[in-house]
């Protein structure tokens, strides 16, 4: 990936090759739960701002997004903007019909909410009528913004490990679909030097941090 900004105050954070995917997942997950309330408000500023800047954002009009758990970098700033400048914003609920796969629903500050079985906070669907109206299918989304729990410049990239994105968004292989557009979120204290992939990982056209956009 090419780094669109440089930023001299932060180094990334060299990693050894041999730890296995487990252990640094656990390690990057302790590195983002141990930042402070202040310094999440910060990122989330400031990648309230990076994400401003982007193209992607702004040309989109339905975007995905999440809400921070577990010390991910928040995004949820973007939901005011988004909405004022004509746009609508889907949260990903847990799909009851296909194991491991997301539905998106539309949400704002009215959206009634419950928590799914990972105590995540997702848009509360009360009847079929209201999944139909509200739900907006994979393919239709114009941005799709998740959190990431490790990234490098080269295009690796570590989620939670269950494989919802990955087989949610399976169909952006395929040459035939040139949306949605796919941007990794993280801090930039979860950057590392490399990352192995697996052929299941589906690429991003970029990841943004709090200090800086890399993209592919």
């Amino acid at each position: 990936m090419q780094h669109s900004q440089s930023y001299s105050q932060s180094q990334p954070h060299s990693q050894p090759l041999a730890l296995n995917r487990i252990q640094l997942r656990r390690q990057m997950r302790q590195r983002r739960r141990a930042l402070t309330p202040l310094e999440q408000k910060r990122a989330a500023v400031s990648l309230k701002n990076q994400l401003l800047s982007m193209p992607e954002f702004l040309r989109a009009k339905r975007i995905a997004l999440y809400l921070p758990n577990d010390g991910e970098i928040d995004p949820s700033l973007l939901i005011e903007q988004a909405k004022k400048m004509g746009k609508t914003c889907f949260l990903p609920v847990l799909q009851p019909l296909v194991e491991n796969r997301l539905w998106f629903v539309r949400y704002d500050s009215n959206t009634p909410m419950t928590r799914n079985r990972f105590g995540i906070p997702e848009p509360k669907l009360r009847a079929f009528a209201d999944k139909q109206r509200n739900r907006c299918h994979p393919k239709d989304l114009d941005l799709v913004l998740f959190p990431l729990v490790a990234f490098d410049e080269q295009g690796g990239r570590m989620g939670m490990g269950g494989g919802f994105y990955d087989r949610t968004f399976a169909f952006t292989q395929h040459r035939l679909f040139s949306k949605p557009t796919l941007i990794g979120l993280a801090h930039e204290c979860q950057k590392v030097d490399a990352l192995p992939t697996a052929n299941w990982d589906i690429p991003l056209q970029a990841v943004a941090s709090d200090q800086g956009i890399y993209r592919a």
